[in-house]
């Protein structure tokens, strides 16, 4: 099955972090035959963490460079994923580049940050910001992407990266947890709107994964009892986990399901 999207064209947002969900999911992707876009926000050097810059990261560059080292076929583009003209610049830059469609990873999402507060603390704008990147932004580049499949005719998948916090909607998450519930209740939605088309829509609900994002929760002896504590299975994931169950779910072995929101978190959740 190595190369089983093979002329498969797929769009990955937010995938320009080197501890990230997004660029294993490219990685996958590619490695298993798709032309991949990667999308990430153009964020200046000076705001990499530590280990990027020493690493001399390049964002959606790198990620670039390493499919194409190993082969495949890459193009990075920067892009909001907020901004109605520049998603709709995004499509049509893959159409033109490539022909066509047949995937998007909706997985551009907003860091934590000051939204991780009581909600009677919490600021509407930081609410707002949140709510826009994470939910407006899946609403926007799957509804261009969804157009562009149906007038092409010949189906597609749709996989958006939303979490288990959409589940547990926990104390001091409010507009996290808010988003991402709504973008599972977006993700059926849209399955039963393009199911017709055969364009199948699921969710993927990441647990606990060491990312850039899990930093202010603390390193050392703090993450590993965090870990623990957690998860059932003892460790977090890596990004590759995640990365697998969209390659599964766009190919043709996850053909016949649509409409999911499914936990990858190493038995965080159950019956959800």
């Amino acid at each position: 099955m190595e190369q089983e999207l093979a002329g498969k064209v797929a769009v990955v947002t937010g995938a320009g972090r080197m501890r990230s969900i997004g660029r294993p999911i490219a990685r996958t992707l590619a490695r298993a035959g798709a032309a991949v876009v990667v999308t990430g926000t153009g964020r200046p050097p000076e705001r990499y963490p530590d280990d990027e810059k020493a690493a001399g990261w390049r964002d959606v560059e790198s990620v670039a460079g390493e499919i194409r080292a190993a082969g495949g076929v890459c193009l990075p583009l920067v892009s909001d994923v907020s901004d109605e003209e520049a998603v709709a610049a995004l499509v049509q830059r893959t159409v033109a580049e490539f022909g066509r469609l047949d995937i998007l990873v909706n997985n551009a999402g907003a860091a934590r940050g000051e939204d991780r507060v009581p909600v009677v603390d919490l600021p509407y704008p930081v609410w707002r910001k949140v709510l826009v990147t994470n939910l407006d932004g899946t609403f926007l580049v799957s509804r261009a992407a969804a157009r562009q499949l149906i007038a092409q005719g010949e189906g597609g998948s749709v996989v958006n990266i939303s979490s288990i916090a959409s589940k547990l909607a926990a104390a001091n998450a409010a507009a996290y947890s808010s988003s991402k519930a709504g973008i599972n209740a977006l993700s059926h939605s849209l399955a039963m709107e393009l199911a017709p088309h055969g364009v199948r829509v699921n969710a993927v609900c990441p647990g606990i994964v060491d990312t850039f994002r899990m930093d202010d929760l603390g390193r050392g002896d703090q993450w590993r009892q965090t870990v623990r504590r957690t998860i059932p299975l003892g460790y977090a994931g890596d990004g590759s986990e995640c990365a697998e169950m969209v390659l599964f779910l766009v190919s043709d072995r996850g053909k016949w399901i649509t409409g999911q929101a499914i936990n990858v978190d190493g038995g965080t959740v159950w019956g959800q």
